[in-house]
């Protein structure tokens, strides 16, 4: 069963950046869709960023200007740069990967202070 584990999070004051890395235990063209997402307390999970098979990247309006997605074919690894970061963007941020089903890292939390 693959598997996704989530690293780089942790605590930054506004302003700052954090790049999350996702390594995955095959190869990300095995995966229709790789994606950030993420959940703040007493919030529903949303989406961050996609990346298609393709190469289509998405952003949540949130993210647009501020955050980008990448990958790394040679390593499995997905990555997510995020810059100019905001207290809001406090979360806990999980990779997932999608063939049919949709396979969920642990995830990794970012605290954002003011």
């Amino acid at each position: 069963q693959v598997q996704l584990v989530e690293s780089g999070g942790g605590l930054v004051q506004a302003g700052g950046s954090l790049r999350l890395s996702c390594a995955v235990s095959e190869s990300i063209f095995s995966f229709n869709l790789m994606a950030w997402y993420r959940q703040a307390p007493g919030k529903q999970r949303e989406l961050v960023a996609f990346i298609t098979i393709g190469g289509t990247i998405n952003y949540g309006e949130y993210a647009k200007g501020r955050f980008a997605i990448s990958r790394d074919n040679a390593k499995n690894t997905v990555y997510l740069q995020m810059n100019s970061l905001k207290p809001e963007d406090t979360a806990v941020y999980y990779c997932a990967a999608r063939k049919i089903a949709t396979t969920w890292g642990q995830g990794t939390q970012v605290t954002v202070s003011s």
